[in-house]
């Protein structure tokens, strides 16, 4: 099942794809980026971030 509103755009290049994986974690403190590949090719990226509070 693919999500309707999910954000398509042109395949990028190596040099592109690594780019946006590096900016992507760059500034991640705490999460995950998940690379998604069909048939030895990238075809989605998805950074998933976190937002952790002190416990008082």
């Amino acid at each position: 099942m693919s999500d309707p509103n999910a954000q398509r755009t042109p395949a990028p290049d190596d040099g592109d794809l690594a780019a946006l994986i590096a900016s992507l974690i760059k500034d991640l403190r705490f999460g995950a980026v998940e690379i998604t590949v069909h048939e030895g090719r990238v075809v989605q990226v998805e950074r998933k971030e976190k937002y952790r509070f002190d416990k008082r």
